[in-house]
């Protein structure tokens, strides 16, 4: 499909994107013109992908997760190499958020104008980490990454209470822990402009994280589902990874969760 002219289609045309800057390039100029009024949006309507999605490059390399790298802070390609991988979450992000954009229909208009942010915002992050990258004498595809992001949104396809449940509400939620102590590292290795590039990324994810808790909740209302069991049964099925601290329990507030949630994790 060529220049579609709804937002849910144009999510997918840029899901099938192969090239990481110009899908980054076209997730704007979507959320630019459908600001603008030239791009509307039909929740009804199903869509079918013409071709195989994610739209990937050829590289990186996608390995099992623990035949990644080693990323010591100690050395230049070190630090290019935690670069390269959160420059590869942000790219596995930006297609998880337009997939959840396009996948569901029949969901209120707002959800969709929500997701098209988040993949704007990750957009933007993955332009930010891949131009630092540049600096440090490397590219994304560079080095190896690993697929398990993408493999729950694939497990998630046809559910999408699951899918708000495990991907950002888990999976991306992990970010909120893990980014400030890569931030630490980063600074305290010199490298002040990656530091400062994760607390844009942690400040725009506690918002991401809050969309999921906000569709999760309210998708659990609609069935009349409890959320605490329904997460566990969800997670069970699906087999999510468990969650483990050390945890942003700030991060975690801001972005929805309740306190009898936050409780759960730091007792188990």
């Amino acid at each position: 499909m060529s220049n579609p002219s709804e937002l849910r289609a144009c999510a997918l045309h840029c899901l099938t994107e192969t090239d990481p800057a110009a899908k980054a390039a076209a997730v704007e100029a979507m959320a630019q013109a459908h600001a603008a009024g030239r791009l509307p949006l039909d929740p009804a309507i199903v869509l079918e992908p013409a071709l195989p999605v994610p739209g990937r490059p050829a590289r990186p390399e996608l390995v099992s997760p623990r035949l990644v790298g080693r990323r010591s802070m100690a050395t230049l390609e070190g630090r290019a190499m935690l670069i390269h991988a959160l420059a590869h979450i942000e790219f596995n992000a930006v297609n998880l958020a337009l997939d959840a954009l396009w996948r569901f229909p029949g969901m209120p208009p707002d959800y969709y104008r929500d997701w098209l942010r988040v993949a704007r915002e990750e957009a933007y992050h993955y332009s930010l980490l891949a131009a630092h990258l540049a600096t440090l004498g490397h590219a994304y595809g560079d080095f190896t990454g690993h697929d398990s992001l993408w493999e729950m949104v694939e497990k998630t396809r046809a559910d999408i209470t699951a899918r708000m449940a495990l991907v950002p509400r888990t999976l991306e939620a992990r970010g909120l822990d893990a980014i400030p102590p890569l931030r630490a590292k980063l600074a305290q290795a010199g490298d002040q402009a990656a530091a400062s590039i994760l607390d844009i990324i942690l400040r725009d994810e506690v918002g991401h994280v809050a969309i999921g808790n906000h569709w999760y909740g309210w998708l659990c209302a609609r069935q009349g589902l409890d959320p605490a069991t329904t997460y566990d049964e969800l997670a069970i099925r699906y087999q999510a990874p468990a969650i483990k601290g050390p945890f942003n329990l700030e991060a975690r507030r801001l972005a929805g969760f309740s306190e009898a949630e936050l409780r759960r994790y730091t007792t188990a």
